[in-house]
């Protein structure tokens, strides 16, 4: 009985000692919460790139008037008494660089369809009588610019713009015929460089996330120069510049990042924070 008495005592001293220690290895696991998502962060946007573009037009030219030296009974310099050119189509192209969301550059270069003119002078008929000429002819020119462009912001996909240019304009004026009482004549028409400038504004469209729609006009005036030779005791003939009003519709095509596409999400994966 008594050897039981001690068996009973020792095993409850056993349980008691090994309580803790089953219960230390059955401790539950700390609890893991995440931590909360941090805002999530648009991509930057890097501008910048090669692009290139081709452009239709219709435009309205502006004869500046003109003066020509005559021969003969009184001779001096004669004028124009009226002039008009006609309107006409042109198609360009170029190739330009976006520098930066608000800057961009390109050169491009035109080539403005024959322009018809009718006109007027004075003088003196071979019966020595004063008699009106009316004149007649055309003129066709290729456009070269360096263009620099702002672009004031974007807004549902439409760009507005301002720019200006600087270049030169070969110009090539056709026959003149001059038709009086005394019969028909004609000069041949006159060609070469001239210094030219332009200034435009618009808005493009992003039809794509690299093509744009670009509609504008353009100003552009072309300095005076040669308009015909001498022939019949009249000439040369000098016009004294062409103002050419343009309203414009093309394409560009980006190389670089346009501004059209929207920039994806950076998506960040929280770091899980541990709790005891």
């Amino acid at each position: 009985m008594f050897n039981t008495a001690r068996m009973a005592l020792f095993a409850a001293l056993l349980a008691g000692v090994a309580g803790p220690v089953f219960a230390a290895d059955f401790v539950e696991p700390p609890v893991v919460e995440p931590a909360p998502p941090p805002p999530v962060y648009e991509q930057p946007v890097e501008y910048g790139g090669w692009y290139i573009r081709g452009d239709i037009d219709y435009h309205w030219s502006k004869f500046r008037g003109g003066d020509y030296i005559t021969y003969g009974p009184a001779p001096g310099t004669g004028r124009f008494d009226s002039g008009k050119l006609e309107g006409a189509f042109s198609a360009g192209a170029g190739v330009g660089y976006q520098i930066n969301q608000y800057f961009r550059t390109d050169l491009t270069a035109d080539w403005m369809s024959k322009s018809d003119f009718r006109g007027s002078t004075s003088g003196i008929c071979l019966d020595g009588d004063p008699c009106t000429s009316t004149d007649t002819s055309s003129y066709t020119a290729l456009l070269l610019l360096a263009n620099a462009y702002v672009d004031i912001g974007t807004w549902h996909g439409i760009t507005p713009y301002v720019g200006a240019g600087i270049g030169g304009a070969w110009v090539k004026w056709d026959t003149l015929h001059n038709v009086t009482e005394d019969g028909s004549f004609e000069h041949s028409g006159g060609k070469g460089w001239r210094f030219a400038y332009a200034a435009m504004a618009g808005a493009s469209y992003c039809l794509t996330d690299r093509v744009k729609l670009d509609i504008g006009y353009r100003y552009s005036h072309i300095e005076g120069g040669k308009m015909f030779d001498f022939a019949s005791g009249v000439g040369p003939g000098h016009d004294k510049g062409i103002n050419v009003h343009e309203v414009r519709g093309g394409l560009r095509y980006q190389f670089g990042n346009s501004g059209c596409a929207q920039p994806e999400p950076i998506a960040y994966e929280p770091e899980p924070v541990y709790t005891k």
